[in-house]
């Protein structure tokens, strides 16, 4: 149980914390001379310190190099006493527990850089091993370059040894690269060191610097985290670094250990600039639950693919507008995207469909059309429709369908010649849907609202929560209300995702969908409830997700500020922010 160490902003496995010293240190950030090393048992037996409020304190410890049997490694195990302060134990790659600490360092990181497929599965090892509100620490890997990335893989704390190491053998340290003294013509940073002639520049100036730097980039990955940007910002960094764009990529490749912890949606803009964006945990989700979740209520009409737009959300954007009026809204839209791959219409709203910022040159990579197909074949096999009617540009779009459609038997239309707003290709489009029938407001709106459920809450959660509903409000600020009139859900136009009411989520409960549930200790919260005051949580639950929480004195519905797990593991920090809360259990 951590007393010291607190999380109070994530952005997927990236957090930042605080850590509770006398003088509270920011994390991710440098130790500094605030770690109190008690020493080593393979060179004497130690005393258990007592401990302080100011300092970390490294228990009494044994460290193993890489490789040490797992058995030998558990006879020479040390016991971490508690002590009156904050404290760290030893751990390493094959021996990874609980120890009670508030933090725990790593024995021999150094290995593990440049080395993508066996730094990420020590990290999510590690990180799965050990209580979510405790610190993790690396010692001697730290440089601007690469802090970045162990922040975005769980490590909170680092120190200057590397950087103080690198310039001592006259290495200048810059977030993108290192370069040797004698190769710079000048400097390129403004901190004090740098600010002498370049022939002046000594040693004891590059290790200023080099300091100076790790720690200005520290300061610029936790802004990034709590803008919920740092993916975005890696994406470009790890470019200088082929280890890291390898690691980037790895972490991708598990899923589901940064998926458990990315948030159902960010207040930032994702920035989608190379074909790894078409992997990030946010992107593959959105993709999975279309495939998996979405249910298509309007199979009386055509299919209607076009290509997305740079406004968002697409329906108002001018482009869509103009397929709008050309279609009279006679066939079901659905938009092909990079990176999500397809976007019904009902979805626009919902993250990261309105939220993210594509490199468009109209020029598709391979691994973009191969990667899309796949996401349309998978949403054709889970509906039904008569048929397809493509107003997509020839080339890359042209290419996508075609292959989506070539292994299933359905017949497809294509309605542009040049340029899908040109005159002529809206024209073709217009007699491409002579005949069908129009979808009215009413029914693309109530449709929205289920289809949104679905992708919230599980497959068939809109018609099990939303079963009778009359409509209020305009598009998209809606609201579904039950035929008594009780508000059952609103949408968040913001986010496209629904707010439940207690009567929406008095729905949730009795019906056959799977519950994000949190049981809670014996109170009443308000405002919000603390991790301390959970006594179980669903360990599906995502930050951001709709859950219902309750216990013996109180039922409520809110969202979850913390994963699932966390929310089990933490003895500190906000868990659930409150909506609505009614006084007991049994009222519901």
């Amino acid at each position: 149980m951590t007393e010291y160490f607190e999380v109070l902003d994530r952005d997927g496995a990236a957090r930042v914390g605080e850590l509770g010293l006398a003088e509270p240190r920011h994390t991710p950030g440098l130790i500094g001379d605030a770690l109190q090393d008690a020493g080593s048992l393979w060179a004497d037996e130690r005393e258990v310190p007592s401990g302080s409020d100011s300092e970390l304190t490294l228990l009494p410890h044994r460290a193993f190099p890489p490789g040490t049997p797992g058995s030998v490694q558990d006879e020479l195990d040390v016991s971490a006493p508690d002590i009156d302060g904050p404290s760290a134990a030893v751990i390493s790659q094959e021996s990874v527990e609980d120890r009670g600490t508030d933090a725990y360092i790593l024995s021999t990181p150094g290995p593990l850089i440049g080395h993508a497929r066996a730094f990420v599965e020590t990290i999510i090892e590690i990180r799965r091993s050990i209580p979510d509100d405790t610190a993790l620490l690396f010692s001697g890997v730290a440089t601007p370059a690469n802090v970045g990335l162990l922040a975005y893989a769980g490590v909170d704390i680092v120190d200057t040894d590397r950087a103080v190491v690198a310039g001592t053998r006259g290495r200048y340290l810059e977030p993108t690269e290192e370069s040797f003294l004698e190769d710079r013509s000048e400097l390129s940073c403004t901190c004090p060191a740098c600010q002498g002639p370049r022939s002046e520049f000594t040693t004891e100036d590059c290790i200023e610097h080099n300091v100076a730097a790790l720690s200005a980039e520290l300061a610029r990955v936790r802004e990034r985290i709590r803008s919920g940007r740092l993916r975005d910002y890696l994406e470009g960094q790890a470019r200088h670094h082929p280890w890291m764009t390898a690691a980037l990529r790895r972490f991708d490749q598990e899923g589901a250990f940064l998926k458990e912890r990315a948030p159902l949606f960010r207040r930032s803009e994702l920035a989608a600039t190379t074909d790894d964006s078409l992997f990030r945990p946010a992107v593959t989700r959105f993709a999975d639950r279309v495939e998996t979740r979405y249910a298509n209520r309007f199979e009386d009409v055509p299919l209607l693919l076009v290509p997305c737009s740079a406004g968002k959300p697409y329906s108002d954007s001018q482009s869509h507008r103009q397929f709008q009026e050309a279609a009279r809204y006679r066939a079901h839209k659905v938009s092909l995207t990079a990176p999500l791959g397809v976007v019904p219409q009902e979805l626009e709203l919902t993250y990261p469909a309105q939220h993210y910022d594509a490199a468009v040159t109209h020029d598709w990579s391979e691994t973009e059309i191969s990667v899309i197909a796949d996401r349309l074949g998978n949403l054709l096999d889970a509906t039904e429709y008569d048929r397809v009617i493509a107003h997509v540009s020839p080339g890359g779009e042209q290419e996508i369908v075609e292959q989506a459609l070539a292994e299933r038997d359905l017949p497809v239309t294509f309605t542009v010649e040049n340029h899908p707003t040109a005159g002529n290709s809206l024209a073709a489009l217009g007699e491409a849907l002579e005949g069908e029938r129009t979808i009215q407001v009413e029914a693309k709106e109530r449709a929205s609202l289920r289809a949104i459920a679905d992708y919230q809450f599980g497959p068939g959660a809109g018609d099990a929560i939303l079963p009778e509903f009359e409509l209020q409000g305009r598009y998209p600020r809606l609201q579904a209300l039950a035929p008594d009139g009780e508000q059952l859900a609103a949408l968040v136009p913001q986010y496209g995702t629904l707010a439940l009411t207690l009567a929406g989520a008095r729905q949730w409960v009795e019906s056959t969908v799977r519950t994000s549930r949190v049981e809670i200790d014996a109170f009443r919260p308000h405002g919000s409830v603390l991790a301390p005051g959970i006594v179980d949580a669903d360990e599906s639950i995502r930050v951001g997700d709709e859950v219902v929480f309750e216990g013996p004195e109180a039922f409520g519905i809110g969202r979850a500020s913390m994963h699932g797990a966390a929310m089990i593991e933490s003895t500190r920090g906000e868990a659930i922010d409150v909506r609505h809360v009614t006084d007991s259990a049994a009222d519901r």
